[in-house]
């Protein structure tokens, strides 16, 4: 028993100290296979020494109590060390089938180095899209539109927002240019040939995107054009939709941000966050992070890179960890992704360095640029610039930086 005593103590320590280091095995199929079959066979044989202990000193028939006290005590001992284990293993189950669910095999992919994950890359860019899919809206509207372009060695992040109604994109030399040689215009009233169009426009018009199936053309294109726009290689993608979003933030235990003005929300405007400091619910942070009312799009597209900045600082492994049932199925429900398997580790550890480090924003809206004519060359000088830029002082603001006073880097300061 005590020897049980003092496992469950260093189990529990090890959870404590290297939370992170065991959600990167956690991401590793493989190694859960592994992890799983070593951990019911020391069950097994565990529970089977205590079985076996009880027949040998077990009290004769004849002592009725005595038999009772240590039958219940070997059961309670067996049960002790079946559950953590029947747990463990169900978590293990759980995060392979997300893992297997919602990253490609690695094989199907460029081959990662085991030595250095990122190839020698400085920088690694990811694309954030926020779809808003409805039933009486088919098709997926990416919304919302971030880079996240993280130092790999420091975890150091800069998020590059573009908004929705950005017109005329320019696509790079290929069929889509081909088609829209003076810029992306749609297909008619319903697809006025806005940013937000161009991942549907893929999946709907395969000769756009030759050679890909469905599903992969629209992160294909969109992945190729916003980073054409910034002047980045977009080096993977994660596409949210919206409603899982929520469910997302639900099963971490909400999200706290500060709200600096209240926010009407609601679809008949029902609803109210009133300013301050405090913990919102998915449906809470959904219409945060949606709501145009009493203002508009760039003003939401400030607040949506607040939740991302508030969910990198809270996600700490001990809470993925405790809310590991229920995120597993939010996320597969809510988010598709080209990253491989084999680079969640470095993935996760790269995590750990970014909520360590500063999150700035700069997004791409007026008076900064003009949302019907861009200056694509003024928006990739910005882009160059920021990331030049020396280290932040406090989230949302540079530091060691002199802006073009005509065209000053609109780093977004509503996030605390």
């Amino acid at each position: 028993m005590f020897g049980y005593v003092v496992m469950l103590a260093g189990i529990l320590m090890v959870f404590t100290a290297y939370s992170t280091h065991l959600l990167s095995l956690a991401v590793q199929p493989r190694w859960l296979v592994g992890f799983t079959v070593v951990l019911v066979a020391v069950a097994i044989a565990w529970t089977g020494v205590v079985i076996w202990s009880f027949v040998l000193v077990r009290p004769p028939s004849s002592d009725r109590i005595g038999r009772f006290l240590t039958t219940a005590l070997t059961l309670a001992l067996c049960a002790l060390i079946m559950t953590p284990t029947v747990y463990a293993t169900r978590l293990a189950y759980l995060s392979r089938d997300v893992v297997n669910t919602l990253f490609p095999n690695a094989t199907a992919t460029a081959p990662i180095m085991a030595q250095d994950p990122w190839n020698g890359a400085r920088r690694v860019n990811f694309l954030l899209l926020g779809g808003d899919a409805a039933p009486n809206r088919p098709g997926v509207r990416t919304d919302s539109m971030t880079v996240a372009s993280v130092d790999t060695e420091t975890g150091a992040t800069t998020l590059f927002g573009l908004p929705r109604n950005l017109q005329r994109v320019e696509f790079a030399p290929g069929p889509a240019r081909d088609q829209f040689p003076y810029g992306f215009t749609g297909s008619g009233a319903d697809t006025p040939g806005l940013l937000n169009e161009i991942f549907q426009y893929a999946e709907d018009h395969p000769e756009v995107v030759p050679g890909l199936e469905r599903r992969q053309r629209g992160p294909a294109l969109i992945k190729q054009t916003i980073g054409d726009i910034l002047g980045l290689r977009v080096d993977y993608y994660a596409l949210v939709d919206m409603k899982g979003f929520a469910e997302i933030i639900d099963a971490m235990g909400g999200v706290k941000v500060t709200i600096k003005e209240p926010i009407v929300y609601g679809k008949y405007r029902e609803g109210l966050l009133p300013a301050g400091t405090r913990r919102l619910s998915g449906e809470e942070a959904l219409w945060y992070g949606r709501s145009r009312t009493n203002s508009d799009d760039y003003v939401r597209m400030g607040r949506q890179k607040c939740l991302l900045n508030a969910l990198a600082k809270q996600a700490d492994p001990m809470t993925v960890i405790n809310s590991f049932e229920r995120l597993a199925a939010a996320t597969k429900r809510a988010i598709s992704t080209d990253l491989p398997q084999d680079l969640l580790p470095a993935v996760i550890e790269l995590a750990q360095r970014v909520k360590d480090a500063k999150i700035r924003s700069l997004n791409f809206v007026p008076p900064l640029i003009n949302t019907a004519y861009p200056d694509w060359s003024f928006i990739r000088r910005k882009v160059a610039e920021t990331l030049e830029a020396g280290p932040v002082t406090r989230a949302g603001t540079a530091a060691e930086r002199t802006p073009d006073p005509e065209t000053p880097v609109n780093l977004d300061a509503t996030c605390t």
